[in-house]
């Protein structure tokens, strides 16, 4: 396939809320509730057809912008704000392809963000679901799957080799067409689990109550899920990490399987000298030996003010240290591996075509080295069913990660708050992925595994679509220094 060129007609901005089931605490913020932006794109072909697509991702709170200043709803308008932003720009551009909007509007948009007090990882969610969505519209438009518009080039991702090499210098004259079109997704990936700083271990734990009979405890979720991989929360103190740490290897270490875990520090620690007194003091608790021995990697633990500002090599010769929040430009991941970081995290709140590049950058960097040190990781945000998981898993497992952060889950009871009808229809389209109990659809995990089989269908992984009469027009509320004005809706 050639890459497309469309022009963009419509792109709608809308929200839902959604409510966990228990609270989920990661860094600075224990999360019980937030809106669900929704982003529906139409395009019209050279030859004057139509077709319309989507994408959805969780407005979270206190990870795009830490600031201590800001109030939930502050975080969740800086969001609205970016989309509204990159929905302007996107309408108002010429025709190009998938990817070729995508650069046409990387730099202005960031400086625009910027221009009004938007971070640099707030600024890239706006292009980021709207990206989603137009490539989603592409595929439906020629009835191809998302794996099919990557690698076959009907979405342009690296086409024009000008382009890619002005969004990264460092790719001047890599082959990322060829690359891409070697990719190919799995039928399943493991789902790794996500033990938050507030989530009980056992149920001799304090918890608050629950309305469902779903696991609760980190050994429920084991019994009944069978996971094998693991993400750890630590929270910048050594000794109560070691202390949780120790409770979650009681649990862990019953299994009779290997277990291979993820210590995500998000950003609690100031410097790469108390991460490594933090792991000093794991090595030497002897009931943490096999967790220690299982431990796969390290998730930037250190504050984003400062994780690129030294060399954290020290830190890297423990175990490989991948770099998340400070990820929030298409040239961080290379500044990072001058560093010592050996990876990065794909995240599609930070952009598909981002996670494809800097794919190719650890390809390209392996290939140099004669080693496969360099590798990618795929986190959550507590991703929800429907469409922001299916848009995630498939991209991930075309990139060839063969585990993924899961949490969305575990976090909210399933479908049990959508309609009926979209919970059916989803069920239906997606039968490996998806199960009805405990009184709704929701992710079925066995064995610790995800079967994606039926991702690859026409669209981008998605089969069926939300009830869009659930939902209500985005607010367009966000005003530089923090001020919401409620009222006019974005789109």
């Amino acid at each position: 396939m050639t890459a497309a060129a469309f022009t963009i007609t419509a792109i709608e901005l809308l929200e839902r809320d959604v409510r966990l089931r228990m609270p989920f605490r990661f860094g600075v913020v224990t999360l019980r509730e937030a809106p669900q932006a929704f982003v529906r794109a139409t395009l019209r072909l050279a030859d004057g057809r139509e077709a319309t697509g989507a994408a959805a991702e969780l407005l979270a709170p206190k990870w795009f912008d830490k600031d201590p200043a800001l109030s939930n709803e502050d975080n969740f308008d800086q969001l609205r704000r970016a989309l509204a932003l990159a929905r302007d720009a996107y309408l108002a551009g010429p025709p190009a392809s998938a990817f070729g909007h995508f650069a046409a509007h990387h730099a202005a948009h960031a400086a625009r963000c910027a221009a009004q007090g938007l971070g640099a990882l707030v600024a890239g969610f706006g292009p980021a679901l709207i990206d989603r969505a137009v490539l989603d519209a592409l595929c439906r438009a020629h009835a191809v799957s998302f794996e099919q518009a990557v690698a076959g080039g009907l979405a342009g991702v690296g086409a024009d080799p000008r382009a890619l090499a002005a969004l990264a210098p460092d790719l001047a004259g890599f082959d990322l067409p060829d690359l891409l079109g070697t990719l190919r997704m799995a039928p399943s990936i493991a789902a790794r689990h996500t033990v938050g700083l507030v989530d009980a271990i056992t149920a001799a734990d304090p918890f608050e109550p629950v309305d469902d009979t779903l696991p609760r405890t980190l050994e429920e979720v084991v019994a009944a899920y069978g996971h094998r991989w693991f993400k750890l929360k630590v929270a910048g103190d050594p000794a109560s990490d070691v202390a949780r740490l120790v409770a979650i290897a009681g649990v862990l270490d019953r299994s009779p399987h290997p277990y291979r875990v993820s210590l995500d520090g998000n950003e609690q620690y100031d410097d790469v000298d108390a991460v490594i007194a933090l792991w000093s003091a794991m090595s030497a608790e002897r009931r943490l030996a096999r967790l220690v021995s299982s431990v796969a990697f390290l998730e930037q633990p250190i504050r984003r003010s400062a994780a690129l500002e030294r060399d954290i090599r020290g830190l890297a010769g423990l175990r490989p240290v991948i770099v998340d929040e400070s990820d929030d430009s298409l040239d961080a991941f290379p500044r990072a591996r001058a560093l010592g970081y050996s990876g990065v995290s794909s995240k599609t709140c930070k952009g598909l075509y981002k996670s494809m590049i800097n794919r190719a950058r650890c390809a390209a960097w392996n290939a140099t080295e004669g080693s496969g040190r360099y590798f990618m990781t795929a986190e959550d945000l507590t991703i929800q069913a429907g469409l922001a998981l299916q848009q995630d898993l498939a991209l991930v497992s075309l990139l060839g990660i063969d585990h993924v952060e899961r949490n969305g889950h575990h976090y909210v009871n399933g479908m049990a708050a959508l309609p009926d009808a979209e919970q059916r229809a989803f069920l239906q389209a997606h039968p490996d992925l998806y199960e009805r109990s405990h009184g709704a659809t929701r992710v079925a995990i066995r064995d610790g595994m995800l079967s994606i089989g039926s991702l690859r269908c026409p669209g981008f992984a998605s089969a069926a679509m939300p009830d869009w009469t659930s939902m209500r027009p985005m607010p367009d509320s966000w005003t530089p220094g923090g001020a919401a004005a409620r009222g006019a809706p974005a789109g």
